[in-house]
Parts: C-alpha cells; sequence; structure tokens
C-alpha cells in the first residue's frame, strides 16, 4: 500500500485505519489512502484546539495574516496539481478542479487582508465622561464539517475566516473526498500555524461527525450539508448552547420570461442546471419558462445538451465528469424513476453511459411537462437532472419560483429592467441573478440562503465575522 495519509492532531500527524479514496472516473484507481480517525482521535484534537486558543486569540494581526498569505501563495502555485487531485477524487473536470483551486487561494488571501482590517467602534456614552468600545473577539473551538461537492473551496471559506479571526480549528471533511482538504490543512499548517490551531480529523460522519456535535468543548460548529444532518447539529448544538451555522439544500429555480435573450437563457440553464454534475446546492433544477418562449427554450436547450461531453474528468473536452459515487448515481435514477412515474416526460437524456474507464457516468436529464407539486420540483436530486415547469406570465412564474422550502438562490433571465428589479425585491432567496447561473458566486461577498436552505449568519466576505466572532461593549469610566 502507498503512503497512508494522517490525520493532523496537536501538530502531529497521527496514524489511522486506512481507507481508500477511489477515483468516480475510474473506480478501478485509488487516488491515495487517508486514516480515518477514531472517537478518541476527535476527542484528542478538540482538546488540542481548547489548548491552542488563549495565545492563538492573542497573537498579533501580522503574523495571522502571513500565514493565511503563505497559504494563499502556495495554494495558487500548486493550483494545477490541486485541481487534478480534485478531479480525481469528486469527478469535477480538470478545469472546474483548477478553477476551485484558485478559488481556495483567493479565499486564503481575502482573510489574509481582513486580519489587517479588524476593527471596531469607539462612541460617546449617553452618560457623560464615560467611554463606550465595541469590539469583536474570537468564539473559541470552532467545529467545521464539510461536504464532499466542493472538497477545498468550502473547507478553505471556513477555515480562513475561523483562523483570521483568533479561533482554533478542527475541521472533518466528507470520508468521500478527504485528499483535498488534507493538502490544504498541510499547506496552512506549514505556513507557521502553531500545534494545535488548526486540527484534522478525517472519517465518518457516525464516528467523527458525532463526536464533534457531543462535545461541550466546541464552541462554535459551522456545517454544509444535507437537510436531515443540518437539523441534527442544529439539535446537537441547541443542547450545547453553543453557536452553529447551517448551509444545507436547494431546489433553485431560473425564470425565463418571454422577452428573455434565448442564447443567454439556454447557457444559464445548462451551466447551472447541469455542469459539475449538477451536484452543486446553487444548481437550477426547476427551469419555469413562459408559454411564449417555452418551445423554442427546450429545443434550443436539448440542442445545447447534446453537444455536451460526458467523460473522465480528467479527459481533455470533457464538459462534465461522472457522478461521485454509486449511492448517489443510484439517488439520481431513482428520482429520474419517480419523475416518470408521476407523469412527467423524460424530453432528454437520463440514461447510464459506458466510458473507456469505469465509473459513475449518467447523461443530463431533461424533464418537460412537469407539475409544481411533483416530487421532481418539491426535492433536492443533487444530480444532472433539471425539469422545466411551464407557465403562464411573469406574476405566475414568481409565485412558482417561490413555492418551495428552501430559498438559496434564483435567478431570472429577461432583457426587462422592470421584471429584473421586481424579481430581484420579491424573490424569497438568498441570492439573485439575473441574466447569469444561479450556480457562481463571488468570494468577497456573503453566500446563504434563507427558509430551509440555510440557517444562522451568512458565510464569506465581510459577513463571516458574524460568525466566527463575538461581540464585546465595553465602558470605560477615565
Amino acid at each position: 500500500m502507498e503512503e497512508l495519509h494522517k490525520n493532523y492532531i496537536a501538530g502531529e500527524w497521527r496514524d489511522g485505519e486506512a481507507a481508500p479514496n477511489h477515483n468516480p472516473s475510474n473506480t478501478d484507481e485509488v487516488v491515495g489512502h487517508y486514516a480515518r480517525a477514531s472517537a478518541d482521535d476527535a476527542q484528542a484534537a478538540i482538546a488540542a484546539a481548547k489548548d491552542a486558543f488563549p495565545a492563538w486569540s492573542r497573537t498579533g494581526i501580522q503574523q495571522r495574516h502571513d500565514i493565511l498569505k503563505t497559504a494563499s501563495d502556495e495554494v495558487m502555485a500548486r493550483r494545477a496539481e490541486l485541481g487534478k487531485l480534485l478531479a480525481q477524487e469528486e469527478g469535477k473536470t480538470l478545469a472546474e478542479g483548477i478553477g476551485e483551486t484558485v478559488r481556495a487561494g483567493q479565499i486564503l488571501d481575502f482573510f489574509a487582508g481582513e486580519c489587517l482590517r479588524l476593527s471596531g467602534e469607539t462612541l460617546p456614552s449617553v452618560r457623560p465622561g464615560i467611554g463606550v468600545e465595541i469590539t469583536r473577539e474570537p468564539v473559541g473551538v470552532v467545529g467545521i464539517i464539510t461536504p464532499w461537492n466542493f472538497p477545498i473551496a468550502i473547507p478553505a471559506w471556513k477555515i480562513a475566516p475561523a483562523l483570521c479571526y483568533g479561533n482554533t480549528v478542527v475541521v472533518k471533511p466528507a470520508d468521500l473526498v478527504p485528499g483535498s482538504t488534507w493538502a490544504l490543512v498541510d499547506i496552512l499548517n506549514r505556513a507557521g500555524l502553531p500545534p494545535g490551531v488548526l486540527n484534522l480529523v478525517m472519517g465518518r460522519g457516525s464516528v467523527v461527525g458525532q463526536t464533534l456535535l457531543e462535545s461541550p468543548d466546541v464552541d462554535a460548529l459551522t456545517f454544509t450539508g444535507s437537510v436531515a444532518t443540518g437539523k441534527r447539529v442544529a439539535e446537537a448544538s441547541v443542547k450545547q448552547m453553543r453557536k452553529f451555522q447551517l448551509e444545507m439544500g436547494g431546489k433553485n429555480p431560473l425564470v425565463v420570461l418571454d422577452d428573455a435573450d434565448l442564447a443567454t437563457a439556454v447557457e444559464c440553464a445548462a451551466n447551472g442546471a447541469y455542469f459539475s454534475t449538477g451536484q452543486r446546492c446553487t444548481a437550477s433544477s426547476r427551469l419555469v419558462v413562459t408559454e411564449g418562449i417555452h418551445d423554442k427554450f427546450v429545443a434550443a436547450l436539448t440542442e445545447r445538451m447534446q453537444g455536451l461531453v460526458i467523460d473522465h474528468a480528467l479527459k481533455k473536452g470533457s464538459h462534465i465528469g461522472p457522478v461521485v459515487d454509486q449511492s448517489q448515481l443510484d439517488q439520481d435514477e431513482s428520482y429520474i424513476d419517480i419523475a416518470k412515474n408521476e407523469g412527467a416526460k423524460l424530453h432528454w437524456g437520463g440514461e447510464r453511459l459506458n466510458r473507456e474507464t469505469p465509473g459513475f457516468y449518467l447523461q443530463p436529464a431533461l424533464f418537460t411537462e412537469t407539475k409544481r407539486d411533483m416530487r421532481i420540483n418539491r426535492e433536492e436530486v443533487f444530480g444532472p437532472v433539471a425539469s422545466v415547469i411551464k407557465v403562464k406570465d411573469y406574476d405566475e412564474a414568481l409565485e412558482v419560483a417561490n413555492d418551495t422550502e428552501f430559498g438559496l438562490t434564483s435567478g431570472v433571465c429577461t432583457t426587462s429592467l422592470k421584471h429584473a428589479t421586481h424579481y430581484k425585491r420579491n424573490s424569497e432567496a438568498g441570492m439573485v441573478m439575473v441574466n447569469l447561473p444561479t450556480a457562481g458566486v463571488d468570494y468577497h461577498v456573503s453566500f446563504g440562503g434563507r427558509k430551509g436552505s440555510s440557517y444562522g449568519p451568512r458565510e464569506q466576505g465581510r459577513y463571516a465575522a458574524e460568525f466566527f466572532t463575538t461581540v464585546k461593549t465595553a465602558y470605560t469610566l477615565p
């Protein structure tokens, strides 16, 4: 067996049960072997983070800046290598893997700068002669649980602000894709982090994740993943009276109005619904199309889909890679069958594909003649499956778009400033796109949703301070 990638606890690499990391583009290929942590390992990581917190929380801002900037520089310099690793373990195309790696580097660089921009307020009291200072302080030990679909960007956008604001960290990546997070943690620790400040515990959620949930020494917990697991995180965190932040599911609408530019609408739909194999919480899974453009849009989108190349993630010319694993493929195919049984028309795609290497290849699927109350339009599939809902006009389109328990992102394609302005104001989502794919956001602004999609303060940008710090108000009588 090749070298074992170990867990990182209290400044030391520690052994654990070896687990293979398989390539979904070629299931015969093992990307690497990664150590699974035990519950005792997770408890040791939490203890190490707790011990390291007093000193790290009082480090100078220049030291924090330099560490994050050094890490950012290495990620950017190694973007081709790290992007390839990401594509191998998750199944995104090489271009998408490199793009996500660059995103991680940009996030680290942004929060390196934020270290130097920490600020507070100095105010006069309503009582004469008394001064008031409002400052932000680190929360403490932050537990981080990340998903498999963005294996380097999401860990980066949680770890970077946690460290920037003076917290210590225990991170548990998804068991399915440990490699990218392992590389990121290795880079950050070699950049100069003191022992115990950043700890990595890989392994099963039922073991490592559960230990994080149950520990009274975890002061804040940030989670991205499924709705069901998010609810468990919330329940456990309430019991511990800790801060928690949840990013969960989405059933995102892309509205296409009669006056939309057809080429723009088709590209928004194809990109948002099918790229990254549709495995994005921001994917456009519901295409809400007004009747005047419906037939032209469906025909043009079908033509665009027919030109997409689904193949090995590292193969030149691939537009879409495989589904991440057998379990996710089974779920995708199950929802395709459910949609058919409910009376939706499978207009194109949805077939298993064979390629030169054994992998989880699925042809993107497009359903038409669907109703808003069908399960295909209510539940998150998390795969390359999208459905068209035909509506009469803008008013009905807005109503259908908002008719969901989720509220992460929402889009509209239109050339009408009136409709674009109204939609931005009245869409019940945390992020709204006009003539852009619903998937694809900037790293320096807030990320998050409403309703069942998110809970707690926003992620990314300066809004990250709301979760990773606590506010203190101090009064002084000279």
